[in-house]
């Protein structure tokens, strides 16, 4: 059990968008508010991504460049077997915050643009972007890197006709590591 790590995928979440909604009444400064909201959403995105993902749920995410410059990203999913040590409770609130926040972040964005605070956009839609880039890496991870979510994705943005190269290899430690190279 991980109850530091289950904490703290929700403390960092829930303190940004805490801190969103009522920062107004505790201070009249918008840099303050907004260097302190952003750096709530990127040590959530950093322990999310790097530790509560792996502690929780046995999933891990990455992206890393060769020699020649081409981006390879990577989606690690340990076996079932090797964490059996997570409880049930612990992967359905890692998913559950996974899966909220982002949708409140989204309907942050449509409060914004229809009360015209325009100035808070750009700290929406970087919460929104950090919050969705962790809920697809995840989801890429869980689903095991298969052909399946390029074709779902493939038709949602129509590039089907680009061909990807898939790789998959299982390390001494029990994971299960899928990456994606750049087409050449």
């Amino acid at each position: 059990r991980h109850p530091l790590a289950t904490f703290f995928h929700l403390f960092f979440r829930v303190s940004a968008i805490v801190t969103y909604l009522f920062c107004d009444w505790f201070s009249n400064s918008f840099v303050a508010c907004f260097v302190t909201i952003l750096l709530l959403l990127s040590f959530d995105f950093w322990s999310v991504k790097n530790v509560t993902g792996r502690l929780l749920v046995g999933l891990r995410w990455w992206n890393q460049i060769d020699e020649d410059g081409k981006s390879h990203w990577v989606f690690e999913a340990k076996r079932v077997s090797t964490i059996a040590a997570s409880t049930e409770a612990e992967a359905r609130i890692f998913w559950l915050g996974l899966i909220i926040c982002p949708a409140i972040w989204t309907l942050f964005l449509f409060s914004t643009l229809f009360s015209l605070k325009l100035k808070w956009l750009a700290l929406v839609i970087a919460g929104i972007s950090l919050q969705a880039a962790n809920l697809y890496g995840y989801i890429h991870c869980k689903l095991g890197g298969q052909k399946t979510i390029s074709r779902v994705t493939s038709r949602l943005f129509g590039t089907g006709d680009v061909p990807q190269r898939q790789s998959r290899r299982i390390s001494e430690d029990g994971t299960e590591e899928h990456g994606k190279t750049v087409p050449r």
